[in-house]
């Protein structure tokens, strides 16, 4: 466009950049921006600022394109940082618009002035305060590519008075299209064939980064044709590779001891899409015995930097995996398989509590293959892997980063952009207080996610790991008298209280068959005992 305000020339932008969802808690210095809205642009309310990233990051994982969140000056800034963190290690591509105080009074500090700059540290892959207001609609559009190409949150700040600036027709900094070619030649690739010929005994580990229909097909034809196992990075907020296939071999400890076990009886590991390799616990040693070789293959910068690798690829897994199983040699199938016997928890007897395994178990028997899981219960997270695999791309989703308040915010994002698929977070209680204000948005926009909350009235995670690192009685107190089924009534969600295992097969059966359908959010509240070991 060449006449009118900063605003239309910005709309025009979000237009073509595919970001006319909106989400958003803003302030006095968003209204300049939002007051009038064109109805082409679709506006979305979050409670908290956690919650606005948050839902913005399910959305951009589940659409593989820029989401937009709007946030208010420095207190919207600030109280999104934890999320924007999130964003950027689970590699969403967030445009994190954040208003200022009127340009023309900065240099005197007024009321909501931000000192933003700074403030999310380094975990933005781009910042920028436009020069003129005239820069604003070109650093929104130059911020959606670098998102893209970042992977991860883009942040500008924007005065409230740039949105109501004339827009003389400046040329807007930025390309409408960026081509990111992908293909890979072959005599690149010949390094890593050879080492791989070499090897007798070859292992996969896939990771967050190779989670995309792509990526599986050619993993799954480079684990056939070569006959090895893959395993699964240990934390990764994605799976890389179908969970039920019979090469899948589990996931990787979390420790150098438990992974240098799990990976003895390879001379060969290729990363795919996962870092070399991720930990939790300190432990001392190398992370492979002597004399296995290890390559990467990621599309990640600072994943294949930090990794120390033989051979490091930085280019597009599923392209690499693809050309690596049509060039190297067929091998059979080792010997003594790699199916994994996944032992079924036992019924509770009547009077007997739940617990977390229970409603792993029951909930897959009836989740379809193209469920979305989305986790946050640290405590059970291993029942979680044991029992309910991911089957299809973005079939599993956790918050990367590992702090608290992801999953429910980003299962209802994630939801309203694919409303095509059952949506289900699976967290603890802890976990889901931290993100509770999304449950509004999921009602009052009628998102039919599925909440399910493992209710112990504690930390129970934090409990295991005092007792872990022999501290004695851990000093915080449990909170056993929040109702989180009273509090999602609170926010217009409707919610039920499953205390037993009839209770909760009868839910299950009456929940989940039409859950790719429903466009009412349900919380479940189920109440389990918590678990007596954790292994990180």
């Amino acid at each position: 466009m060449t006449t009118g305000t900063v605003r239309d020339a910005t709309f025009d932008v979000l237009r073509r950049t595919g970001m006319t969802t909106i989400f958003s808690n803003p302030g006095s210095t968003e209204v300049p921006l939002l007051a009038g809205l064109p109805e082409d642009l679709e506006f979305v309310l979050a409670l908290h600022e956690g919650s606005v990233v948050g839902m913005a990051t399910g959305w951009a994982l589940a659409r593989e394109r820029p989401a937009l969140a709007l946030l208010h000056t420095t207190a919207g800034l600030g109280n999104a940082v934890g999320a924007i963190a999130t964003a950027r290690v689970n590699r969403a591509p967030v445009v994190v618009v954040v208003g200022q105080q009127d340009r023309r009074h900065l240099a005197l500090e007024p009321f909501l002035t931000g000192r933003l700059h700074g403030l999310a540290g380094d975990y933005p892959v781009w910042v920028d305060q436009p020069a003129r207001a005239q820069d604003v609609p070109g650093a929104i559009a130059r911020a959606a590519h670098e998102a893209v190409t970042g992977r991860g949150p883009a942040l500008v700040v924007v005065p409230m008075d740039d949105w109501t600036a004339d827009w003389d027709g400046t040329v807007v900094a930025a390309p409408q299209v960026v081509a990111r070619p992908t293909a890979v030649d072959d005599a690149d690739l010949a390094p890593l064939v050879a080492l791989i010929e070499a090897a007798e005994s070859p292992v996969i580990v896939s990771g967050a980064g190779a989670d995309s229909p792509r990526t599986w097909e050619g993993l799954v034809a480079l684990a056939e044709r070569l006959g090895c196992p893959v395993w699964q990075e240990s934390f990764g907020a994605r799976a890389g590779f179908p969970q039920d296939h019979p090469l899948f071999a589990g996931i990787l400890p979390a420790g150098r001891a438990g992974l240098r076990a799990a990976l003895r009886r390879y001379d060969a590991v290729l990363a795919v899409g996962a870092p070399v390799f991720r930990q939790y616990p300190y432990e001392p040693g190398p992370l492979v015995e002597p004399g296995t070789r290890v390559a990467i293959v990621s599309d990640d910068p600072a994943e294949v930097h930090r990794s120390p690798a033989e051979l490091a690829f930085l280019a597009d897994p599923g392209v690499v995996a693809a050309r690596l199983a049509a060039l190297l040699p067929a091998r059979p199938h080792s010997p003594e398989g790699v199916v994994r016997a996944v032992a079924a928890p036992s019924r509770p007897t009547a009077g007997e509590p739940l617990r977390a395994a229970h409603v792993m178990h029951e909930l897959a028997l009836r989740l379809p293959p193209e469920a979305v899981v989305v986790e946050e219960t640290p405590s059970s997270r291993p029942d979680l892997h044991r029992l309910l695999p991911a089957r299809r791309p973005l079939g599993f989703l956790s918050a990367a980063m590992g702090g608290l308040g992801f999953a429910l915010p980003a299962a209802v994002g994630l939801r309203m952009a694919a409303p095509y698929r059952p949506v289900v977070a699976v967290m603890g209680d802890g976990s889901a207080i931290y993100g509770i204000q999304a449950l509004w948005s999921a009602a009052h926009y009628g998102v039919g996610a599925l909440f399910v909350v493992l209710a112990n009235g504690r930390y129970a995670v934090m409990d295991r790991l005092a007792e872990k690192n022999g501290a004695g009685k851990a000093p915080w107190p449990a909170f056993t008298e929040v109702s989180l089924s009273a509090t999602a009534r609170s926010f217009g969600c409707p919610a039920t209280r499953v205390d037993t295992y009839g209770d909760l097969v009868a839910a299950l059966d009456e929940i989940v068959p039409d859950l790719g359908s429903r466009t009412e959010p349900l919380l479940l509240e189920i109440t389990v005992i918590p678990d007596t070991e954790f292994h990180p």
